[in-house]
């Protein structure tokens, strides 16, 4: 069940979602997100934890900040915790770009990165090990 203050948030957010947001916006209680637009690249930050509690909050904040269908990066390096809700919406995600057509990547810090090469989903994810080699990787 959503508090109030993540409905006043949430509701805030998707108002505000045709503009790049500079500071993290609070997504769920454990969950912040940014967005970046870099050479044509939008590059999604999210810190916190990325699990059953936040993955639908996740889901509809990269899906109503997707602009001009361009390339975008899912940079989870301050992310804390990952779980299998949290794997489910990158997969979802990953999904749905690769049906239209749509460049991404995920980048992760270590703990992140080696929970999604346990499941054998770094290359379905495009997961790269720095924002640099994720850019570079949409570039080409």
């Amino acid at each position: 069940m959503f508090s109030f203050d993540l409905i006043i948030t949430f509701d805030t957010l998707i108002y505000w979602r045709n503009q790049i947001i500079e500071d993290f916006q609070k997504l769920t209680v454990s969950l912040r997100g940014n967005l970046d637009v870099k050479t044509n690249v939008i590059v999604f930050t999210f810190k916190g934890q990325l699990d059953a509690f936040s993955e639908k909050q996740f889901k509809t904040f990269v899906t109503n900040n997707l602009k001009n269908e361009l390339p975008f990066v899912i940079d989870l390096t301050k992310i804390d915790f990952l779980d299998s809700s949290g794997l489910g919406a990158l997969v979802q995600t990953a999904k749905e770009c690769k049906k239209s057509k749509l460049g991404f990547s995920v980048v992760g810090n270590s703990r992140v990165a080696q929970t999604i090469k346990l499941v054998r989903l770094g290359e379905f994810l495009n997961l790269k090990s720095s924002l640099e080699d994720s850019l570079n990787y949409l570039k080409n």
